[in-house]
């Protein structure tokens, strides 16, 4: 059993997150308000953008370290529905069931949560979110050292690194991307985030003398989209405090006071109904503490969010 920690008692004031947590088969069973978890077991697009595979074994790692963070708020409610795997190499195909889950999720008024697996967790997650809402503007606040828009190759097919190209292929884009890294970034992709008009908050930006006005950014982007969904790239980390990933960043961000007030006043939207983490990889997460700060991460909307 996974889902498990420190008992303290029956009392809702001793709960922990594991006390909350159901796990089902049946949609019908979704309350309004509810988190509601898929695991995306899936690195198949991460080995199709030449990365270090792994990632499709982190949905249950970062399981364990959910389990035993204590209840903020007293509605709290997780019901876990399990992993989808990809065992033929057909990522489209999981892709598309991952996103009928989601799908289902919301049309119920649920909250949906994606422990992925590599960064082709965003264009599943995004197309659930637009099948529940196929006439409303959905924000994507990308978290990510990389933009991943990068155009497929009809030899390779989607992957990792190509889910807000694919995005733009449907459509106006509207997303936000926190933590690009000039040096993981090509001119191409600059120039193709500049053409879709895809925001940006470079990395070298994120130091907390800047917040005021990256909170101006924030707020406007906000305002500007009827839903918002957040993805978080665990690459964007810096390697120190994040080494367990599928892509390695010696000069990313750390999870400081200035990022800390940044992504708490994005949690703090009441238009928020989806968020994912990827690129977890397992294989090279001593202690597991990529893991747990991908937990941590996740925690922080079960805390901010008020029903």
């Amino acid at each position: 059993m996974i889902w498990q920690g420190r008992f303290d008692g029956d009392e809702p004031l001793y709960h922990r997150v594991f006390q909350r947590v159901t796990l089902e088969n049946n949609y019908d069973n979704i309350l309004e308000n509810d988190f509601v978890l898929h695991g995306f077991a899936v690195d198949e697009g991460v080995k199709r953008n030449q990365g270090r595979v792994g990632a499709k074994d982190a949905p249950d790692i970062i399981r364990k370290n959910s389990s035993n963070f204590p209840v903020v708020n007293p509605e709290f409610t997780l019901k876990d529905f399990g992993n989808i795997y990809c065992a033929d190499e057909n990522l489209e195909k999981t892709q598309n069931e991952l996103a009928n889950k989601v799908a289902e999720v919301l049309k119920r008024k649920a909250k949906s949560i994606v422990f992925g697996g590599g960064h082709e967790v965003t264009f599943a997650h995004y197309s659930g979110i637009k099948k529940a809402f196929p006439t409303q503007k959905i924000g994507i606040i990308n978290i990510d050292a990389h933009f991943d828009n990068r155009e497929i190759d009809p030899e390779i097919g989607a992957s990792s690194g190509t889910g807000f190209w694919q995005i733009a292929q449907e459509g106006t884009i509207h997303s936000m991307h926190i933590g690009i890294q000039r040096n993981s970034n090509t001119l191409k992709l600059f120039d193709t985030a500049h053409q879709y008009g895809m925001n940006y908050i470079l990395a070298e930006e994120l130091f907390f003398e800047n917040l005021p006005n990256l909170y101006s950014k924030l707020n406007d982007f906000i305002e500007t989209s009827d839903v918002i969904y957040i993805t978080v790239c665990m690459d964007v980390f810096n390697v120190s405090i994040a080494p367990g990933v599928s892509a390695l960043a010696y000069n990313g961000i750390f999870a400081d006071a200035a990022f800390n007030h940044l992504f708490k006043h994005i949690l703090k939207s009441k238009k928020q109904v989806a968020m994912d983490v990827a690129e977890v990889n397992p294989t090279y997460d001593p202690n597991e503490i990529t893991a747990r700060l991908a937990a941590s991460l996740i925690n922080e909307w079960f805390i901010l969010t008020e029903n």
